[in-house]
């Protein structure tokens, strides 16, 4: 098994890197940064262009995989390589790759166009959202570990619904096994109201209620936890928008926040549904998205 990394040094974004080997001291495996180069279209035989099209693919493929190197080997205690390869659609080239490699993870970055320290969700890795059987990891831009660090608390997004609970016990085992710890947090989104309204008493009541109901659960979530030997921490993430409720909350250097996919979806892949994609776009640490 690996951690395979989507690299691409025209992004100027080491931190992908950095978190793959994060995860690996975690949990010791192989890192191995891979490079999708554009193939060209079908030409006649002997084309020139095509020939052209071929020594520049190969150039770059392996100009990225040894910048690639360059920067693993400054990561102590982390078994590296790195490839390249061709392919029409980047997301479908990863995938096979993942499948190739036994891949545990795929790890991505968020490029250069979204804001530093935030998530951007590309074309191309919203593809990959929408295919991968794998867990994909999204580190945010400019993400920049101290030097051997590793992940050092997981932090999951708790529904309170049967996929979730599900989670719950294997990313209990994860930590465990990582020696990270582990908390849960539910975001409780106060919707805002009109001053004029008449019902503004009543939703104050019926947000009162929800807490209580979000708290119950995450009470429960615990007692589960601790009948399996494992310790755990809640946090309840509020406010009256997305960004305002993540950021209101404690992160620290090593934190992950680990997302499930739509529990609506019927395929055995990544799919966020609407809380979920809203989650990673405002995370301010990097996010494991899971099928």
């Amino acid at each position: 098994m690996t951690y395979l990394v989507s690299y691409r040094p025209q992004t100027d974004d080491s931190g992908v890197l950095a978190l793959a080997c994060q995860f690996a001291r975690s949990e010791p495996d192989t890192v191995h940064a891979l490079t999708v180069v554009p193939r060209g279209w079908e030409t006649s035989a002997g084309a020139a262009t095509d020939g052209e099209f071929e020594t520049w693919a190969a150039e770059e493929g392996e100009a990225s995989a040894k910048a690639a190197l360059e920067i693993l080997a400054r990561e102590p205690g982390i078994t590296a390589e790195a490839t390249w390869v061709t392919g029409r659609s980047v997301p479908a080239a990863i995938m096979e790759q993942a499948t190739k490699l036994n891949a545990r993870l795929i790890v991505v970055g968020s490029g250069t166009d979204g804001p530093e320290g935030r998530i951007t969700v590309s074309s191309k890795t919203d593809r990959l959202l929408h295919s991968s059987n794998v867990p994909v990891v999204l580190a945010p831009r400019g993400y920049d570990p101290a030097p051997g660090s590793k992940i050092n608390r997981v932090t999951l997004a708790f529904r309170d619904d049967d996929a979730t609970w599900k989670l719950l016990d294997e990313v209990a085992e994860i930590c465990k096994r990582a020696g990270a710890e582990l908390r849960l947090l539910t975001v409780a989104l106060k919707h805002r109201t009109m001053v004029t309204s008449p019902v503004r008493g009543d939703e104050e009541v019926v947000y009162a209620k929800l807490l209580d109901q979000v708290k119950g659960a995450q009470q429960e979530a615990l007692a589960h936890l601790a009948s399996r030997g494992v310790e755990a921490t809640v946090d309840v993430a509020r406010g009256s928008s997305w960004a305002y409720a993540l950021g209101g909350v404690t992160w620290t250097d090593g934190d992950v926040l680990i997302v499930g996919s739509s529990r609506t979806h019927q395929l055995a892949n990544v799919f966020l549904g609407s809380g979920g994609a809203k989650i990673v776009r405002n995370s301010p640490v990097p996010v494991i998205v899971v099928p």
